[in-house]
This record gives structure tokens, C-alpha cells and sequence, in this order.
């Protein structure tokens, strides 16, 4: 049995008017999956059914073998409580409370408030100089950010975001997907409403909506080229700074020398030069690949520095989020991050734009 199994869902209002029009997939546990389509296709509908805050007019969501449709209020509350995280576009922080009394609020509901438990959860957000601020006293990315950590505090199998970066600029929202590609990473099942095809590039699958029907997508082909190009990129400049030269020889390459047909490809898309066996980046490709190191070694920097990840598990947070960081939101981190000179393994990030119009220290 799936973790989530959605049977013929629908949600009618009046006579003629459907949110979600039998609408049936699964969600395996631990599975990353995003919701899109146009607004009013039913995605914030759809999202609220799976996590007991509304009921369907007829078929069943299935959470886990259970039917909260099924539980009375009170069941279906302290089911909410003990299985699921929701965070949500408008943050719902209740204004007069602390942070940390926000955080605490949510233990309350599911069994005992801890203060000290609820800092921790603050402190792994990057709030930990915000505790006893009040809402109004956040920025939009460090509100979000508290309901991370309302959402994680009771340890929920599935987390439910809807639109969780709808309010954020770039870099508050590299760093909240950054929090919620942990989370993936941690063994929860994720499903995030979006309408931004970067943010629902990071999940491991897309579903769609229109007009309460669904419709499963795929990625498309030119975003795994583009993948696939940045990871070569990524590959061969990583060579020349371990072997101190420009160009490589191709089985210095292990994960993409058995395929002859990427090499041809990237040489006709003018990244790369083949020659005597060897690799070695075009004007293009470096450029190119300068951009890939940065923005990957600026995200491994983001999570040692905000969120404390483990170096061993740095280069894998960022894969999932690379992707996502356009020029112009890796300048926006690097700022953020002071300039950082080197990733926290100690290799060079290579220098933007920011950097050579950063004022000198002293």
C-alpha cells in the first residue's frame, strides 16, 4: 500500500462547480512530490483535503491506511497534530506570541511544551538570535522559517507546503527550499504546491491540475540536458583544479566516461573540446562552469554556515538545490553570505560580480 493513496477524490461546490473532479494518484513514503497547475485547478483544495483541514463531497484520501474524512473532529485534529507539518504561503503566526512561543504553541496542541526542544527546532531554521522576537520583528523569509520549525517540531511524517515561497525574494527562497530539500533528505514525504516549474524541479515528481482533473509530468527533456551539461562542466573543472591542468583525460572522468555520446553531445553544443583522448573546457564551457562551482559551492557554504549540515552530506543538499540558483539569486547569497573566499571542504569559489564591487575589508 502507498503512503498516501488519493481514490477518486472530488470536491463539489453548488451544483456545477468542482475544485477536484475524481481526481486518483499515490505518494510513496519519503517521496518528494509537487503540485502544480493554474490557479483555481483545485492544488490549494486538494492539498488541504490530504491534510484533514477539509473533507471531500466523495471519494477517499488515505494517509497511511487512514481516512481522516472518516474521524470525527477531535480524531481528525490529534490526527493532524501527530502525522503532519503544514506550512503555508501566509505564515499564521499568531502576532502577540514569541517565536518560540509559536513553536511551543504547536507542542502544546500535540502533548508537552519544551522550551529548550522548541529553541533547537529555531536554532536548526537559523533563528536562534530570534527567539523571543514577535513576528511583526521578522523579515518575510525569517517568518517562513519559524513555521519550518512549528511544522517540524512534533516530527510529522508528511509535510504539506503550500506555496511556501510565494511571499519570499531569491535568496530567502534558496534558503527555505534549502530547508525543505533537509527534509527530503531526512526520509519525510513532502508535497508542495507551487507555481514555479524551478521550484517543482527539485521534487522527484510533478503532478498537474487543471480544473480539478490530474495530469502526471514529467521532466522535460531539455531540463535533463541542461542537467546533464552542468554536471559534466561541474566534473571537468573539478579534474583540472585536482590534476593542475587544462584539459583532462576522459577516464579521469569516471561517471561520464563510458558514454561517448555525452562528449559528442556537449562538443556540439560548443561546451567542451575533445582531442587526443583528452577534455578541456571552450570559452563558453568555462564560463558555463564557473557558474555551476560557484553556485554550488556558495549553497554547500549556505547550509554549513545557516543550518550546521554535516560536511559529509554538503555536496548532496546542494545538488538538490543548484539547480534552481539563477545568476542573479547566486549573487543575492554570496551577499548574504559575506563573500565567502572558499566551500567549508576548502575549495575556491570563484569570484562574482558582487565580489569585485564589495568594498574592502579595513
Amino acid at each position: 500500500m502507498a503512503f498516501i493513496e488519493v481514490r477518486s477524490l472530488t470536491k463539489k461546490y453548488g451544483a456545477a462547480v468542482y475544485a477536484l473532479n475524481h481526481t486518483s494518484f499515490t505518494v510513496e513514503k519519503g517521496e518528494w512530490v509537487a503540485v502544480m497547475g493554474p490557479s483555481g485547478s483545485g492544488k490549494s483544495t486538494l492539498l488541504n483535503i490530504i491534510g484533514g483541514l477539509d473533507v471531500p463531497t466523495s471519494g477517499q484520501v488515505l494517509v497511511d491506511g487512514q481516512d481522516g474524512a472518516a474521524l470525527g473532529a477531535a480524531a481528525r485534529a490529534r490526527f493532524r497534530a501527530e502525522r503532519i507539518g503544514f506550512i503555508f504561503q501566509q505564515y499564521h503566526l499568531v502576532p502577540y506570541l514569541t517565536t518560540l512561543e509559536n513553536v511551543m504553541l504547536a507542542q502544546y496542541f500535540h502533548s508537552m511544551a519544551d522550551e529548550e526542544e522548541a529553541a533547537n527546532a529555531l536554532r536548526c531554521v537559523g533563528l536562534g538570535d530570534r527567539l523571543h522576537h514577535l513576528p511583526a520583528q521578522l523579515s518575510g523569509g525569517e517568518q517562513q522559517r519559524a513555521c519550518i520549525a512549528r511544522a517540524l517540531i512534533n516530527q510529522p511524517d508528511l509535510i504539506l507546503a503550500d506555496e511556501p515561497t510565494g511571499n519570499l525574494d531569491e535568496v530567502n527562497e534558496a534558503i527555505v527550499m534549502s530547508l525543505m530539500a533537509q527534509l527530503h533528505r531526512q526520509g519525510r514525504t513532502v508535497i508542495v504546491v507551487t507555481h514555479d516549474p524551478a521550484i517543482a524541479r527539485m521534487a522527484e515528481r510533478r503532478i498537474e491540475l487543471h480544473k480539478g482533473r490530474l495530469t502526471e509530468v514529467k521532466l522535460f527533456a531539455h531540463h535533463q540536458e541542461e542537467e546533464l551539461r552542468d554536471e559534466l562542466l561541474h566534473a571537468v573543472w573539478k579534474a583540472q583544479e585536482t590534476y593542475g591542468t587544462v584539459g583532462v583525460r576522459a577516464e579521469s572522468l569516471p561517471e561520464f566516461a563510458a558514454s561517448r555520446a555525452t562528449f559528442i553531445l556537449m562538443e556540439s553544443g560548443g561546451w567542451i573540446e575533445l582531442g587526443e583522448g583528452r577534455v578541456s573546457l571552450t570559452a563558453k564551457g568555462e564560463q558555463r562552469a564557473r557558474h555551476v562551482i560557484r553556485r554550488h559551492r556558495l549553497a554547500e557554504r549556505l547550509f554549513y554556515d545557516t543550518f550546521g549540515v554535516a560536511e559529509e552530506l554538503l555536496d548532496e543538499n546542494a545538488q538538490r538545490v543548484e539547480h534552481s540558483l539563477t545568476p542573479e539569486v547566486t549573487e543575492k547569497i554570496c551577499i548574504f553570505l559575506h563573500h565567502p573566499e572558499t566551500c567549508p571542504h576548502g575549495s575556491p569559489i570563484p569570484r562574482g560580480e558582487c565580489c569585485r564591487q564589495a568594498p574592502r575589508p579595513g
